[in-house]
């Protein structure tokens, strides 16, 4: 065996501790790690810009610290990997989402989840594919193409951070950022059989500039995509604390590795099938009712419930679609100062349901925005009166498996559900509603499908509750590992 095949799902925690240990090298390991990108990488597309001398360099000098015994960061020499989104590297191309008019596109600068990452000593190896401005819940684009799914690469990953959760699941890398606006961490993480987290709004910084005020409508979030979720808890431990250019970072401590420990005997657990309002494929509901069960195992109390929850989902993934649009008309306004007019100049570079959308959001008054809080506000009240007698609120990630790739850069989701017309850019995704209300969230590994293909179970704590939230995902991981499923994607030729 290779080292290469030994380190493919060795998780972050653990190959941090063996080059503490000196038991690897972080030069070998990013060599090892260089190796399975190449060989696998094509099958799957998962990354779409491989920095790979940057990675090379980074770890001869992540190597001399080790053997200069320099004080370590808690995920030295760990390959991790950024999405190719707004998030950022300098010197690396950004081509925000497989743009054509952006593929020579370089930033100057770091996001905030590379700026943490790298001085808690991780390696970046590269950047992960995602759909153009991340407006939709699967991964496809005109520049390079669908992320395939590593449990059947016939199948999409899941978006917008579909490259890391594909990267992940394969194997590529132990850990890679997602940044989540409508569930885009969940979304994928569920489709690729990964545990993604989605912390509390303000947790981890989200910087954003010229609009520092920008990350709310919808709560926009930077977050850690793993195999475990103790990795997620050492994610945390590097992203979390106060940073000044965001007006709502948090000033607190917690410790998320302790989290992962604590019991959750005696918790109270909400559990809805389809907040309310979601047509869920029968072969999704089975797993996770089934999956929801294993609460009790560890002494928990799970009731079935309904929140609350007024609007059909048609009318809240319209929400959706009309809060986040403003975003994307700024978006397109600053790539306009740099000389990229996509409206004007490359408007074939963007999907036509996006176009619908930006050309939606030109249109829209203040009045208009401010009635759209306002239903917001009734997600948010229907979910925290859940909070008033439930520890947790627990449902399923998505209400459907993943669809089949599309062969012109459009892959969309279903048409419907259960004979139910939905919303096919989000409609089928029941992460965007905690973007509404900026609980911390997780998509924990349910199970298979008959198809063998993942299932994932959200579970929601109460606002700012991360420890709550590691706690009962840990608490399932023991009862219900999922490591095994790997075998899956590792088995692929």
């Amino acid at each position: 065996m290779t080292l290469s095949d030994e380190l493919a799902f060795t998780s972050a925690a653990e190959i941090a501790r063996r080059i503490r240990q000196r038991q690897l090298s972080p030069v070998e390991v990013t060599d090892a790690t260089i190796a399975r990108i190449e060989a696998r990488n094509p099958s799957i597309n998962a990354f779409v810009f491989m920095g790979f001398d940057d990675a090379r360099k980074a770890a001869k000098a992540a190597e001399k610290a080790v053997m200069s015994g320099d004080a370590l960061g808690p995920l030295h020499g760990v390959p991790s990997a950024i999405k190719d989104l707004f998030d950022f590297k300098p010197g690396w191309k950004a081509t925000f989402g497989g743009i054509r008019a952006c593929k020579d596109f370089v930033s100057d600068s770091h996001c905030a989840f590379a700026e943490r990452f790298e001085k808690a000593g991780a390696v970046f190896v590269g950047k992960t594919n995602s759909p153009v401005f991340g407006f939709r819940g699967v991964t496809d684009n005109y520049l390079f193409g669908p992320s395939r799914n590593p449990f059947n690469t016939a199948k999409n990953t899941g978006g917008s951070s579909g490259g890391s959760g594909g990267a992940v699941a394969d194997g590529l890398v132990p850990i890679a950022e997602g940044t989540d606006g409508g569930g885009s961490i969940r979304i994928p993480s569920s489709w690729c059989g990964v545990y993604g987290y989605k912390p509390s709004f303000g947790r981890t910084p989200f910087v954003v500039r010229p609009n520092a005020f920008g990350g709310t409508a919808p709560f926009l979030y930077e977050g850690p995509m793993t195999r475990t979720v103790e990795d997620a808890a050492l994610a945390l431990s590097a992203l979390a604390g106060y940073d000044p250019r965001d007006p709502y970072s948090l000033d607190d401590s917690v410790d998320f590795l302790a989290a992962t420990r604590r019991s959750i005997r005696g918790w109270k657990i909400a559990y809805s099938p389809d907040f309310d309002v979601f047509p869920v494929d029968k072969r999704v509901a089975d797993v996770v009712g089934k999956a929801v069960k294993q609460f009790q195992e560890a002494g928990a109390h799970v009731e079935e419930v309904k929140i609350g929850i007024k609007r059909s989902h048609a009318e809240l993934s319209d929400l959706w679609c009309r809060l986040i649009a403003p975003l994307n008309v700024m978006a397109c306004e600053a790539l306009k100062k740099t000389g990229l007019d996509l409206l004007k100049d490359h408007r074939d570079d963007l999907p036509p349901e996006l176009l619908r959308w930006i050309e939606f959001g030109t249109r829209l008054t203040a009045v208009d925005y401010l009635k759209d809080q306002a239903i917001r506000s009734e997600v948010y009240d229907a979910v925290q009166r859940v909070f008033e007698k439930y520890d947790l609120l627990v449902t399923p990630t998505l209400a459907c498996l993943p669809p089949d790739n599309a062969t012109d850069g459009n892959t969309l989701g279903p048409a419907e559900i259960n004979g139910e017309k939905i919303d096919r850019l989000i409609g089928w995704c029941i992460t965007y509603m905690i973007n509404y209300t900026g609980h911390p969230a997780a998509s924990v590994p349910a199970g298979l499908s008959p198809e063998k293909l993942p299932v994932g179970m959200q579970i929601v704590g109460r606002r700012y509750a991360d420890a709550d939230v590691l706690a009962a995902s840990a608490a399932f991981e023991r009862l219900r590992p999922w490591h095994d499923t790997y075998r899956i994607p590792a088995g692929r030729l």
